[in-house]
């Protein structure tokens, strides 16, 4: 990785920044999108944002070997208190993070939204909370998608504010995009969850002591989602 070359992941993401942004990148890790980004000339200016020491530093290097330190801001913050009003954020990216994690960064920083950014999520597992703040706080979600990276599956959720938008439970748990675009890396994910699901209701009917019979409903219920996904 280096000034104009991201992981595969992080390219994704880029994608999804609009032209000319004003980015903050939240848990930045070495600033490498906003350097590459700057470097492509593909946004204005940007504010990267670590709550620990060490990956603050990390940051601040990558930006001042890059000769890009008058354009990004480095700020050692915890969530969205990097951002300060005068930046005029247009988008932000929270990236390799869980979903539960993003949603409690979002809900925590919510004073700083002015709700004119568009978000770039790339949640490492737990989407299903995420896109359920995102619907609860009126943000419309445009575009996901799906990439397979070392063996996982990463998504990636891009969403504006748009007032009230309501979705099924099954659109929380597959994203509403991606169950109308049905790439082939989404299928294989479900196909691979699907397994998963399947085997954990397996165990659970072979344990030794009773599962709680809530948990046991749940896993069926989302595996039968799964199947009339795949159907």
């Amino acid at each position: 990785m280096n000034e104009q070359t991201l992981s595969m992941r992080l390219e994704r993401v880029a994608a999804h920044v609009p032209a000319g942004a004003r980015l903050a990148d939240i848990g930045s890790d070495h600033g490498y999108l906003p350097v590459v980004l700057l470097s492509r000339g593909a946004i204005k200016t940007a504010v990267a944002g670590e709550v620990a020491l060490t990956p603050f530093h990390a940051t601040e290097r990558t930006i001042r070997e890059s000769g890009l330190s008058h354009l990004i801001s480095v700020r050692l913050a915890d969530g969205l208190a990097a951002i300060e009003p005068g930046d005029a954020i247009t988008a932000i990216s929270l990236c390799g993070m869980g979903g539960k994690k993003i949603r409690d960064i979002l809900d925590s920083g919510k004073s700083r939204l002015s709700g004119q950014e568009r978000l770039i999520l790339q949640p490492n597992g737990g989407e299903q909370p995420l896109r359920q703040w995102l619907m609860g706080n009126g943000y419309r979600i445009l575009c996901e998608e799906v990439l397979l990276e070392n063996r996982f599956a990463y998504e990636i959720i891009v969403a504006e504010r748009s007032g009230p938008v309501m979705y099924t439970a099954e659109e929380l748990y597959f994203g509403p995009m991606q169950m109308r675009k049905r790439s082939p890396a989404f299928l294989a994910k479900w196909q691979r969850m699907l397994r998963l699901k399947q085997q954990t209701l397996a165990d659970f009917a072979q344990a030794r002591q009773a599962v709680p019979e809530e948990k046991v409903q749940k896993v069926a219920r989302q595996t039968q989602w799964i199947i009339d996904l795949l159907a």
